[in-house]
This record gives C-alpha cells, structure tokens and sequence, in this order.
C-alpha cells in the first residue's frame, strides 16, 4: 500500500476519535481558493454578531420590547428550571464561544449556511487531521495550521477547563480526550481534563459543555449545574441558553415582523452577506392565518397544502428546530422532491402535530455543487477519483474580549454524490482544507 495512507491509518491514536465511526481517507486536503478562505474568515464575524442579535431578540421579547410570540416559539417544550436559569442575570450577556456553522458548496463558490451549531463535534477530529496532513506535506497551506484547533480551544480556558460529556454525547469521547491530551502534553500543568457529567459537582473550575440541553432529565446533577449558573459561580461555556440552539432562527432571520430589528443588530453589508447564504425559511406553526393571506413565497393557505405539494413544488428540507436527540445529524431531515408524495405528506403532518413543544422547520433546498476528489481505496491503499457534494465546517473561537473571532479550522465532508443528506458517514471522505493559489 502507498505509504501516505499507511501513514495516516497508523497515526490514529490507538483508542480512534469516534466510536464506532469510520471515514475514508483522502491523499489531499481540500482546496479552498484564497477568495473562498477569506469569505470564511469574515463569516466568522458576521455570525457572531448574529447570534448576538438572537439573544438579543430573545430577552427582549421576555422584556415585552418586542412580541411574545417570539419568546412562545423558543420557550415551547423546554423545562423551566433550564429557562430561569438561562435567564439569570449572571449569564444574561454569554454567547457561545465556539462557532460552527455547516456549509454547503454550491457552484460557482457560493454557499449554503444550513446550521450553526454551538456545542458542535469535530474538534479534535479537525485538530488531528490538521496536524497529520501539515505532517504529511509541510508545504501544504492547512486553514489555521497544524495547531490551530489546539491554540483556538486553549484561548477560551487560559487556566485550563474540565470538558463534561454526558453518555449521551460519549461517542465524542476519543477525539476530546486526544485533544484534552495534547494540551496538556503542551503545559506541565495538565489543566484540561475529560469528566463525566452525570457525576460532575461544579467547582471553582471553568467548564467547556459538551452535551446537549435536552439530555438535563438524564444527568442526576443537572440542577446543582443549573443552581450553579444561576448563582454566577459556574463558568460553562457553550452557555446553557436553549433558544440559541434552535434551527428555527434561521427562519426568524427572514420573518417580515423582524425586519427593522434585523437591520438594527447587523451592518448592512453582514446582513446582506447572511442574506446570501441563509435558504429561505419557514416555522411550521399550523395556526390559521387569515383568509387573504398565504405562507411568503410558498404561496400556500396552510401546511396541509404543502403537504400536498407536488414533487416540483417541494424543492425544500423538513427538520427539527431543537432541544431533541431527533435535532441533530440528518434524524429528523426529510428533502422534499426526494420522497414519495405521500412521505412527504407524512413529514409534514408529524410537524404539524409537533408543534408547539417540538417544533420544526423547512428550508428551501440547495442543490450542492458535485466535485470530484481523490480518495484512496479502503482495500488495495491505490488512489481512486469519487464524485461527491461537500459539507464545509468552519471553526471560529471567539477569544476573551467577545469581540475578536478566528478562523482555527475548516473540515470538509465529502459524500458520494447520490446522497441527499450531506453527513458523516462511512462511505465518506472526511478531510482538512487547505489554502491554495
């Protein structure tokens, strides 16, 4: 077998990154134009400045300074033991400070902004892949360099941090743990360190969240945490902030009723360049709307009308908004025009009768670009060519004075091109970018 793929099968560290996960690996990084690498630096910016807005809107709406239907849709289905807690002035100001929005390449190097994931996977999987390619091949150019994810997770816990992952999440184990083991391989302190959250008792150590809301009624400690955040002597970050998790903002981003709030959070030029790259989006809220008028864009009376939309007409993606195991990956994804109409019907009315605790949302589809990229075969290790769509993941790290985002890492998914849903999976490449010419 080539030595190159011999060398990144035995650089695995010895326990792998995920469990039970497999990829396909790749003699190349993928290559990001220098144009396309500087429209993800600035995204990283313009998405925090967004998310700032979220929140925003969110307390405000609480404050009654705008309506309460906004606050109704975020609040629905989530226990309010969480909500008061996230609500507490010591807290009132967190935002995530790890970005990581999933991208679709569309051609003509645009994209597809489809998620923003705040407690996202992929950290130490991007930094190992990082420092195994810029290994490799030092001339390659690797979007933050071979340290990058390591120096991006270390800015946010100077004094080092506990990662708490709850079984839930224990998948991602490995991969924390290999990052938990580089940093401290880099300090003689070891000040990082992975703990089980279902036994965790909050100290005067800071703490990076690496589970989900929803999974709070499985964690015996969850109201020490949330006594903890309540009182301010709790540092956890991703903030534990439901509302700002919820897939659903991307659809308030086009709601006509926000409008003017949209244009006062965010500069004309980020909201024109969110504009660009956000589907259009709907809530599916099932509540009668007046007679004369119709869902914008869809020109429909009601979701039971969409739900009879012809195969031509249901060129959009049916999803989760949040706070459920069905939320993440693609569980709860239906794309339209690939189902069977009365599929389609189906997810539609699962929807409708989700709402209000559940909610869901659709999105209009984005049809990825197909590119062709080299792979090696799993068996003999020679180089083959796969056509495939591609999932780029950009990670931002948002330092200490809340203001200054970097771009530490981008990993790119690759799926053979017949797949409708874009994610890991063991048929996929899974790779770093790098910077080219």
């Amino acid at each position: 077998m080539p030595a190159q793929f011999e060398t990144l099968r035995k650089a695995l560290p010895e326990n792998g990154l995920f469990a039970g996960m497999n990829w396909r690996f790749s003699p190349d990084p993928f290559p990001l134009s220098r144009k396309f690498h500087k429209k993800l630096e600035a995204l990283g910016q313009r998405l925090l400045l967004f998310q700032r807005g979220c929140d925003e809107i969110y307390r405000r709406s609480h404050k009654g300074t705008l309506p309460a239907w906004i606050k109704d849709y975020l609040d629905a289905g989530k226990p309010e033991t969480l909500l008061a807690a996230a609500r507490s002035r010591p807290v009132q100001n967190d935002l995530p400070r790890i970005i990581r929005p999933d991208l679709l390449l569309l051609p003509d190097g645009k994209m597809a902004l489809t998620e923003i994931d705040s407690v996202p996977g992929g950290i130490g999987l991007t930094g190992w892949l990082a420092q195994t390619y810029q290994a490799v091949d030092p001339a390659w150019n690797i979007v933050g360099g071979a340290d990058g994810m390591l120096d991006g997770f270390a800015s946010l816990f100077p004094e080092g941090a506990d990662i708490l992952m709850s079984r839930e999440s224990a998948d991602y184990r490995p991969e924390m743990e290999w990052l938990s083991g580089q940093l401290n391989a880099r300090s003689a302190s070891g000040a990082f360190r992975v703990a089980e959250v279902e036994s965790y008792a909050p100290g005067g150590r800071a703490a990076y969240r690496f589970f989900e809301l929803f999974d709070l009624p499985n964690i015996p400690t969850a109201q020490k945490l949330l006594d903890a955040v309540a009182k301010g002597s709790f540092n956890i970050n991703a903030p534990m902030k439901p509302w700002l998790e919820e897939k659903m903002w991307l659809a308030l981003f086009w709601s006509a009723p926000l409008r003017d709030v949209w244009e006062r959070s965010l500069r004309a030029s980020h909201r024109a360049a969110l504009e660009g790259i956000i589907p259009y989006g709907w809530i599916v809220d099932p509540s009668p709307i007046p007679h004369y008028a119709v869902l914008p864009r869809l020109n429909a009376h009601s979701w039971d009308e969409v739900a009879g939309y012809s195969q031509a007409e249901r060129q959009l993606v049916l999803k989760r908004s949040g706070f459920s195991e069905d939320a993440w990956g693609s569980r709860s994804v239906s794309v339209g025009h690939d189902l069977p109409q009365q599929e389609w019907a189906a997810a539609i009315q699962s929807a409708i009768r989700a709402f209000p605790e559940h909610p869901y949302v659709v999105q209009e589809f984005r049809n990825a670009e197909v590119i062709k990229h080299p792979v090696f075969n799993d068996d003999t290790g020679a180089i083959e060519s796969m056509e495939g769509k591609v999932r780029l993941c950009p990670y931002y790290f948002v330092e200490v004075d809340g203001r200054t985002v970097k771009l530490a890492g981008v990993l790119a998914t690759i799926t053979p091109a017949d797949k409708k849903v874009i994610h890991g999976m063991r048929d996929a490449i899974i790779a770093p970018c790098h910077v080219i010419d």
